[in-house]
């Protein structure tokens, strides 16, 4: 593994979801692997779980984790070829990123969408000036379109609960205040059908989503019919595609509760957190035993693990010995 920004193939996922698993059996089984080695961890945006979690994954490994806030620690960056640089912007990307580059093993990088240049956001062209200009091998922190460390989270959380080989995984659509990227909705269509799950995604009209991540899913606007029998349901917002970046509706109604899930009795409720509690999820839900959400999150050092792990046995020149 070179990099690690989205799904590959149903092959690797196992492999990575088996390995993380192996990770939360024994966090400290392969504790001398980053010996020696660095990884920074250079955010963008905010983050809480992703950034704590990969701090404790790469320490797991004996590898340095070094932290840095561009948006509050570095110089305003410039991303355009042949910018003259009479404005704002301090340090162009091509010299930052060579010099991050040159201090670590591996970069992680978490570059949120504007929501407003769709074109722009979904080329990721923020997260491809790092990818270009490192020269070292990069993990995702969540991009523009993806966010494949939560994916993978939660793929390990599934395969953990299931009691179906191929259980029904319904996303929903929940309310926001304000416009949220598509980032994890999109990530979790692509890693639950490319590990062949019985996939629905369910939201108001006007939120579909980009038909690269739902091609093969289950597309309804009927939440009631999609909850009907649902092993795992999956809540998130996200806002307009076609209509990019925009909140359409409030989706009142669309809260889940206790009440929607009266016809899936076994369904276990899922969310990537933050989480705005009684908007998008009730109390009830996300304090009693249907939820997994703190799950996922622990699961969140283990995948990250996984990933930083195979990387690092890819510089090293020999395969993992653990998968």
């Amino acid at each position: 593994m070179q990099n690690f920004t989205s799904f590959t193939d149903f092959s690797e996922a196992q492999s990575l979801i088996n390995l993380a698993l192996k990770y939360k059996k024994d966090p400290f089984l392969d504790k001398h692997l980053g010996r020696g080695k660095r990884i920074g961890l250079i955010f963008l945006n905010p983050s809480l779980r992703t950034r704590v979690s990969t701090q404790l994954a790469a320490s797991n490994l004996g590898m340095e984790p070094i932290v840095l806030n561009m948006d509050k620690d570095g110089w305003a960056l410039e991303m355009k070829e042949g910018a003259i640089m009479n404005k704002n912007t301090v340090e162009h990307i091509k010299d930052a990123a060579a010099v991050l580059g040159s201090y670590f093993d591996i970069l992680a990088i978490r570059a949120f969408p504007t929501l407003t240049d769709k074109s722009q956001d979904v080329d990721e062209y923020t997260f491809t000036q790092f990818l270009k200009f490192t020269g070292k091998p990069i993990i995702s922190l969540e991009s523009a379109t993806r966010h494949p460390l939560q994916s993978l989270a939660d793929m390990v959380t599934i395969k953990e609960n299931a009691q179906e080989k191929r259980p029904k995984v319904v996303l929903t659509w929940a309310p926001h205040i304000k416009a949220i990227p598509h980032a994890v909705a999109n990530s979790f269509c692509e890693w639950a059908l490319g590990c062949d799950y019985d996939l629905t995604v369910t939201h108001p009209e006007g939120y579909e989503l980009d038909e690269q991540f739902t091609a093969g899913a289950t597309i309804t606007h009927d939440q009631d019919e999609a909850l009907k029998d649902a092993d795992f349901v999956y809540v998130k917002n996200w806002s307009a595609f076609n209509d990019y970046g925009k909140i359409l509706h409030a989706g009142d109604n669309w809260l889940l509760d206790e009440q929607k899930l009266a016809n899936s009795p076994n369904a276990k409720v899922m969310h990537c957190l933050p989480v705005r509690r009684n908007l998008e999820l009730s109390d009830e839900i996300l304090d009693g035993k249907r939820s997994l959400v703190q799950e996922q999150a622990n699961n969140r050092i283990y995948a990250a693990q996984a990933v930083i792990s195979e990387i690092l046995n890819t510089q090293a020149g020999h395969p993992n010995k653990n998968v």
